[in-house]
């Protein structure tokens, strides 16, 4: 499986981007699946729910299954947070695995920036960013795209992660 990252500050527009692009690999024919990393505490199983009874009484982990989707709850206690190559392992094969806030991991990304939230940029720290999407034009040699230029975006990840060859 191969894997390309997004890092970007909250509200620079990470996730609407990766939503733009997802269709755009999928009509290509790749198989394509997403780990989005938190700092949030989130329930994915409503209170309420058995899921979220039996996952509160106690169960490390509870798989919700229907002829339409299944999800699988692990909920941690005193487990140390798994790293991406944990999680990794963990999905079933694709072609391409989009990793969202991951800032720390070492695989390549592409930084989404706003300089309209006031945040400094994250490449000159990271050496792993290997291209920018921005509202404005940046002082940088690392590729940049605009952030609606959605097709380029992709086509730069899909040439980055081996998924086409150059030319």
């Amino acid at each position: 499986m191969k894997t390309f990252g997004f890092a970007g500050y909250s509200g620079s527009g990470k996730t609407t981007l990766i939503e733009r692009l997802i269709p755009l690999f999928v009509a290509q024919g790749l198989k394509v699946s997403l780990i989005k990393h938190t700092h949030h505490n989130f329930p994915i199983d409503q209170p309420g729910k058995d899921s979220y009874r039996h996952r509160t009484a106690g169960c490390s982990e509870v798989m919700v299954t229907s002829q339409y989707r299944w999800a699988l709850v692990h909920e941690l206690r005193d487990e140390p947070e798994p790293g991406l190559k944990e999680q990794l392992a963990r999905l079933a094969p694709c072609d391409l695995v989009l990793v969202e806030s991951f800032k720390n991991e070492s695989i390549a990304k592409l930084e989404v920036h706003r300089t309209v939230l006031g945040k400094p940029l994250l490449f000159p720290q990271d050496p792993n960013i290997v291209a920018i999407a921005s509202d404005l034009p940046l002082e940088t040699s690392l590729p940049q795209f605009r952030l609606d230029q959605t097709e380029n975006i992709a086509e730069f990840i899909l040439q980055q992660t081996g998924l086409v060859k150059n030319g």
